[in-house]
């Protein structure tokens, strides 16, 4: 090897060592490794995410309003049916006699109706025929108010029997209802999504507790009903869009849009430590599909606010720390004479003591720079006040951001720890 490549090898091993050395040991201070992105502008879209099921936007609870048994259905689970389409048949038998007996029941009263109209008519007669005599002087005072009094008695008779006649007739209509209610039919266009009973089984009666049979629901109108956190629904407003995700259909995603939100939170783990506070929103499916099923737990997406061309960083770049967590004041070299940086930044602090900072990269060292910060999506969030695009920031590791960090630390940069 020649003296000129040996000089070459030796000059470049020097100054690779004297790399290092500054980098491993410059006052002491062994350099952090990070990584870095440049500010730029991002289009940020929040959201907010709660899980429920789906179930179709309208379905019947179908029960029986009378008790009895079953003799007919001819629906099965997953049949289509139209409006006032047959679905069961109850025993009508009991309430058939009952129809018969409250007919006969109403003629006998209307009969006697008849009867006492007769006699209140003759009454009255008889009573006109005795004034007729008093006034000529052939019927006496006592006499007339006999008469007088006994008309007055069958009015009165005759007067309870129309009551009768109506009670009666009521109690007929009621009953003939009643008759009726044992056919079922369909109320609305749609499909059999649950079946309860079968044949033989008896239908308790809805007045005596939900007894449901069957249920006939539209799925071409479906929706998802998911529930909000407290903290989240402030946020969420009538007309919001959404993406609804399902579970059992991985590869779909459905479009949606918020109807209704939930005046009153349901509570769960009441008087616990995992007390939830959560408010039920309903996702209209704008694009539902035959595979949607009632009941499929979904996920729900929804869109709460979109800005576009602001200033956004990666959500791990901002941190919380305390102003004495921040300080660092090491020597720094200044020419060649080594100076310690004694000013520090001020932070504003909230009432827990902690400023919300990003490191912003100054030549090989750091500088933890206030940030104000507004909406954020799952990656990224606005910094409303603190930043400007061009600026070289640390955007990891999360481990170096969140602990090692400090004003002037001494960075590299490179592939950051991971943890």
């Amino acid at each position: 090897m020649s003296k000129r490549k040996i000089i070459i090898i030796v000059v470049t091993l020097l100054i690779v060592a004297s790399v290092v050395t500054l980098l491993v040991n410059k006052n002491g201070e062994k350099p952090i490794a990070v990584e870095t992105a440049t500010v730029e502008l991002q289009k940020i879209v929040e959201t907010v995410t709660a899980t429920g099921r789906i179930q179709p936007k309208t379905q019947v609870k179908i029960s029986a309003d009378v008790a009895a048994k079953i003799i007919k259905m001819e629906v099965k689970e997953g049949d289509k049916v139209k409006k006032g389409d047959f679905l069961v048949q109850l025993d009508q038998e009991g309430y058939l006699a009952e129809v018969e007996r409250l007919e006969a029941s109403l003629r006998s009263i209307e009969a006697n109706a008849k009867l006492n109209k007769e006699n209140m008519i003759k009454a009255e007669k008889d009573y006109h025929r005795s004034q007729q005599l008093f006034e000529k002087g052939l019927e006496s005072q006592a006499g007339l108010d006999q008469t007088y009094a006994i008309a007055q008695v069958e009015k009165a008779r005759f007067e309870s029997a129309l009551e009768q006649v109506e009670q009666a007739k009521a109690a007929l209509k009621q009953a003939r209802d009643a008759l009726s209610k044992t056919t079922i039919y369909s109320p609305m266009d749609g499909t059999i999504t649950v079946l309860n009973k079968e044949v033989g089984e008896i239908a308790l009666g809805s007045q005596f507790q939900e007894d449901v049979i069957m249920i006939v629901a539209d799925l071409t109108e479906m929706e998802a009903l998911v529930k909000v956190d407290e903290n989240d629904v402030v946020a969420v407003a009538q007309g919001d869009s959404a993406t609804i995700e399902v579970d059992a259909l991985s590869s779909v995603k459905y479009k949606g849009i918020v109807t209704e939100i939930a005046n009153s939170a349901t509570i769960s783990g009441q008087g616990t430590a995992s007390q939830k506070t959560e408010f039920e929103v309903t996702l209209t499916v704008i694009n539902p599909d035959s595979k949607l099923r009632t009941d499929m737990t979904a996920s729900g997406y929804i869109i709460t606010e979109v800005k576009k061309e602001v200033v956004g960083v990666p959500i791990q770049c901002v941190t919380l720390k305390t102003p004495d967590q921040l300080k660092n004041n090491p020597l720094r070299k200044k020419g060649n004479v080594a100076i310690a940086d004694s000013a520090e930044p001020v932070y504003t602090t909230d009432e827990d003591g902690f400023a919300q900072v990003v490191f912003i990269l100054e030549n090989d060292h750091v500088i933890a720079r206030e940030v104000e910060t507004g909406i954020q999506s799952d990656s990224h969030i606005e910094i409303t006040q603190g930043l400007t695009t061009g600026e070289t920031i640390v955007t990891g590791s999360y481990r170096a951001i969140s602990q090692q960090l400090k004003n002037n630390t001494l960075v590299s940069l490179g592939n950051a720890e991971t943890r």
